[in-house]
């Protein structure tokens, strides 16, 4: 893929065009596998968020008023863009180091929270209250909260971005969107293209690729009412305080350290097939993949073999250019943090059944069991292929060790017996949980969001987004002026 044949190449996407940052900057864009450069974009600066805002109030307000057709038709619009995009799949697969499989499924992903949003936008948007008082009319109206700016991760950029960008366009609001200095190109400049090609009008999305000093900019702007964040606890935490000083509405979408329960009657050749797909899954790169796997002492031995055979036989490699389950981790520096956590948790007892070994950023999927409930590895999020396992007691056990945890987003709990392995679903403390399939689920009508250190502010998805993306303001009409005594 020839650098050239981007139209976005060394640009930042402002006021309907792509054109160079004001400062001049870029950045090179690697394939994951090889770390070859084979795409630029530009570099923004805080003098590029200032000109993108300036044009996206204007913007916002002659959105907001157009009519909910016309704004669900451009959605229409980019989801059919998208389905017929050429060379989509190919950059995703470069920039993240994903298959082609997940960089399909992000495609279509992306393309249902476009039509679902669509739809979103002919909803009510209002209800009428009663009034004790004669001659008035009251009603609480939703009205767009204004500017959006949308910071989103490498691990899913199309789709992740999509996933906000979408209905907060649906609903009248304008999207200012930084997208992760991983993956500029599939997490923003390429979104840009799919607008700009279907006649959107200009200056509802500003695309504005950058590092630290343009999501400061972000949050810091005056004319920026919500920041909506998807990525780790640690930065989330940040913005949180600088938004919170600032009065500013957020939403957090943040890490996860989610657990596996595997009750004594769960089959457990299909449970370590789903233990397997949601630890190991786009190299366990995903806030939703299972970090904590509580297997039932009864099955704990199967379990474990049956999860180490599966493991050893996962391929890994340049997705692009050989067929491969697995491709690289994202970068050197989380490479060095899983290689950490590892091997920390070995040094503190634990035992590594397959893999722990890795190839440049080539990491085995790797089963780990003994682990030290203390330790970062059963504590944090890992974001690599590791499983970490633990046997436990009971479903007593296992529920009180899945508990103990500071983040709140998902858990899956597998067993024979649907109705026992619902009610110890029931006692999770999290804000999404499945029975007898995989933690990482994703819906464009579900709900998605964590509690704890794994969120802040509402949810995403299906009719949450009117709570996500609008103001509920109550109006009243009073046929003649009202008479006070002063």
């Amino acid at each position: 893929m020839d650098k050239h044949q981007h139209p976005w190449a060394d640009c930042v996407f402002v006021d309907g065009r792509f054109q160079p940052p004001l400062d001049g900057g870029r950045s090179d864009i690697r394939d994951k596998s090889t770390d070859e450069v084979f795409a630029t974009a530009g570099d923004a600066s805080a003098a590029d968020v200032d000109a993108a805002a300036a044009s996206a109030v204007t913007a916002q307000r002659d959105w907001a008023a157009r009519g909910h057709g016309e704004r669900a038709a451009v959605l229409r619009r980019v989801a059919a863009a998208l389905e017929s995009a050429t060379g989509l799949v190919e950059l995703i697969m470069r920039e993240t180091g994903c298959v082609a499989g997940k960089a399909e499924y992000e495609i279509s992903a992306a393309v249902d929270e476009l039509t679902e949003a669509a739809a979103l936008a002919s909803r009510p948007v209002g209800e009428v209250l009663r009034t004790s008082h004669p001659g008035r009319s009251s009603v609480c109206e939703r009205v767009p909260v204004g500017l959006v700016a949308v910071i989103t991760p490498w691990n899913f950029p199309l789709v992740l971005g999509m996933r906000v960008i979408a209905p907060a366009l649906a609903l009248g609001n304008a999207v200012l969107l930084k997208p992760s200095p991983e993956t500029p190109g599939s997490g923003g400049l390429a979104i840009a293209e799919l607008f700009a090609r279907a006649g959107a009008p200009a200056g509802i999305l500003q695309v504005l690729p950058g590092g630290e000093r343009v999501g400061r900019r972000l949050v810091e702007h005056p004319d920026v009412a919500m920041v909506h964040f998807t990525g780790s606890t640690t930065v989330g935490r940040e913005i949180a305080r600088t938004a919170g000083s600032l009065l500013k509405r957020t939403s957090l979408e943040l890490g996860g350290n989610n657990a596996l329960l595997v009750l004594d009657d769960a089959d457990v050749d299909q449970a370590a097939m789903i233990g397997a797909w949601s630890s190991f899954h786009y190299q366990g790169q995903t806030c939703i993949s299972a970090g904590r796997h509580i297997v039932d002492r009864r099955v704990a031995e199967a379990y474990l073999r049956n999860l180490t055979d599966r493991a050893a036989a996962i391929t890994v490699g340049d997705p692009l250019r050989q067929r491969t389950g697995l491709g690289p981790i994202i970068n050197d520096a989380q490479l060095a943090r899983a290689r950490r956590l590892l091997d920390e948790a070995v040094a503190g007892g634990a035992r590594v059944l397959t893999g722990g070994t890795n190839d440049g950023r080539f990491f085995r999927p790797t089963v780990v069991v003994d682990v030290d409930p203390a330790s970062a590895l059963w504590t944090e999020e890992i974001f690599a292929p590791i499983a970490p396992v633990a046997v436990v007691d009971g479903a007593e056990q296992a529920v009180a060790l899945a508990n103990d945890t500071r983040y709140g987003l998902v858990c899956s709990v597998l067993g024979a017996d649907v109705h026992r392995a619902a009610a110890v679903a029931e006692r999770l403390t999290c804000a999404m949980v499945h029975v007898n399939d995989a933690t990482p689920q994703d819906e464009a009508l579900a709900p998605f969001g964590g509690i704890g250190d794994s969120g802040l502010g509402g949810r995403a998805g299906g009719d949450a987004n009117l709570d996500e993306f609008t103001e509920r303001r109550w109006r009243t009409v009073t046929g003649t002026p009202v008479h006070y005594p002063y």
